[in-house]
């Protein structure tokens, strides 16, 4: 890598103090401590969009409640391949996160992760019919040993009698289990890695600071044109590489940046709410993120579901998200945003992804309408005896969704995230959103053989990576030695309930 100290410049720039910068500030530091960083934040706090923890579902997203990551096919069968994915990369979090704690990088992993069962539950005899489809075709992989399936009501109460309760006894239902599940304060791990990072001379923070322009020289560098949001004064950050993982404000910045890569991108956000429980007895009456089916046209963060969190040592109990719609690309954005994204080179893109979606702009109008009866009457699909008034409504946080140019249709809106990287590897953006978080260190990974690649080539960073993350370039599709081997290394080193024994079969609810 270059060096670019001239005048204090960095080597590399990290715009948006979120999970994503953390998680490839600390990679980058662990494989090549001389590196001068700078992190720049428009906020005056870290992790204070979409990291926060009540900006987002704080699931470990490992796909063993998330339906749509298994989509029914045409001919009846279950797609399990982004399952085993997202699976795989959780896998490798839970390392990277191990290895921070047992280097005594970070303490206390409690702060930030908790066992928590993950539970997929269905009504109605076709919703049951895939349920168990989904069941059999999961458990055949070894990343998915120890679920359990029922569809007996009595132990299905046993497990979540809050889903059970008042619930028509001839009704049809099924229910999967995972417990090696997890719940994850994102928000409270990002602090922690930052805590880490900033102990670094060589590593610097400018919060209340906003990128207003960059632009690359013929020499390769980039020149970043940044405003103190409380002086008003500005300056410019030179430096031969950039990551801009700033959330919802990633597509502006990408589009600035002028790279051939960028154009054809565009964003749709969607912002979310909870129904949080204000009722200690019920909270402790739950204890599983119990997720549904999305409803037909809805983007994945708005898949329903009961869910436990733990957040800053507290137990809590949410129900949502509610979906909604601003043309915010952040919680503490400009209503200017989406207006602003549109540029020449995006609006056939943005245009025929609106036409091809239809069923989401119903749902979302939908949504934005609905009266809070309405909301207590979705959350009584889950829980039939909840009350309003155990129940307070709060703003979650914003997502902006990827559209992308197609060749046959023109645009598509799609709903994970992306990694746009110019061809010399000088700047890349993360753009999209689910499973995001829980995925940031292999998206990382990704990043770094992207726009490292002759260092990532060397034997001293494969030695490293290697022991940040033992299961990298493995497969962990049936590898079932080294699938519990980190399962019980990794439950050992984060405080987890070690369920890498558990067989698969039907759900005792014990």
């Amino acid at each position: 890598m270059r060096k670019s100290h001239a005048g204090g410049n960095p080597d590399v720039v990290l715009v948006g103090a979120g999970i994503m910068s953390a998680t490839l500030g600390v990679m980058l530091k662990e494989l090549q401590p001389d590196l001068v960083i700078h992190v720049i934040e428009r906020l005056d706090t870290v992790a204070a969009e979409s990291s926060d923890a009540w900006n987002n579902a704080g699931t470990g997203h490992s796909a063993f409640c998330e339906l749509n990551y298994t989509p029914q096919k045409e001919d009846g069968s279950i797609d399990c391949s982004k399952a085993i994915n997202i699976a795989g990369q959780f896998v490798q979090s839970r390392e990277f996160w191990a290895y921070l704690i047992e280097q005594g990088y970070i303490r206390n992993p409690e702060d930030f992760i908790r066992s928590v069962p993950h539970v997929s539950f269905v009504q109605g005899e076709e919703n049951v019919a895939y349920l168990k489809k989904r069941f059999e075709a999961l458990t055949q992989y070894d990343l998915f040993k120890g679920m359990l399936y029922s569809e007996d009501h009595a132990r299905l109460t046993k497990l979540m009698p809050l889903v059970m309760e008042g619930r028509d006894p001839s009704a049809k239902v099924a229910a999967t289990r995972m417990n090696a599940g997890t719940d994850v304060n994102f928000g409270a791990l990002t602090r922690k890695l930052f805590r880490y990072l900033f102990d670094f001379p060589s590593v610097k923070l400018h919060l209340a600071h906003e990128v207003n322009d960059l632009s690359q020289d013929a020499s390769g560098l980039w020149h970043i044109k940044i405003k103190n949001l409380t002086t008003d004064k500005k300056r410019t950050i030179t430096t031969p590489f950039v990551f801009i993982g700033a959330g919802g404000g990633s597509l502006p910045l990408l589009e600035k940046s002028g790279i051939p890569e960028s154009r054809g991108y565009g964003g749709f956000p969607v912002s979310g709410q909870w129904l949080i429980c204000n009722n200690p007895a019920i909270i402790e009456r739950h204890n599983a993120k119990v997720y549904g089916k999305a409803a037909v046209g809805s983007p994945p963060m708005s898949v329903p579901h009961l869910d436990t969190r733990v957040i800053d040592g507290k137990r809590s109990l949410l129900f949502g998200p509610y979906a909604g719609f601003s043309t915010k690309f952040l919680k503490n954005g400009s209503l200017w945003d989406l207006p602003a994204s549109i540029k020449l080179s995006n609006i056939k893109p943005m245009v025929m992804a609106g036409i091809h979606n239809l069923p989401l702009t119903k749902y979302l109008i939908d949504q934005v309408s609905q009266s809070g009866e309405d909301r207590i009457e979705a959350l009584r699909e889950y829980f039939p005896n909840a009350v309003a008034e155990d129940w307070d409504l709060e703003v979650a946080g914003q997502r902006v969704q990827v559209i992308k140019k197609d060749e046959e249709e023109g645009g598509v809106l799609e709903f994970g995230t992306e990694v746009v990287n110019a061809a010399d590897g000088s700047i890349a953006a993360l753009l999209g959103a689910s499973p995001g978080a829980s995925t940031a260190v292999a998206i990382m990974i990704d990043l770094l053989h992207r726009c490292f690649a002759d260092k990532m080539k060397t034997a001293e960073w494969q030695s490293k990576i290697q022991k940040m993350i033992p299961s990298y370039g493995q497969s962990l599709t049936d590898n079932e030695m080294l699938i519990r081997q980190s399962g019980k290394r990794t439950a050992a080193a984060l405080n987890l309930a070690d369920v890498s024994t558990v067989e698969t079969g039907s759900l005792t609810g014990n």
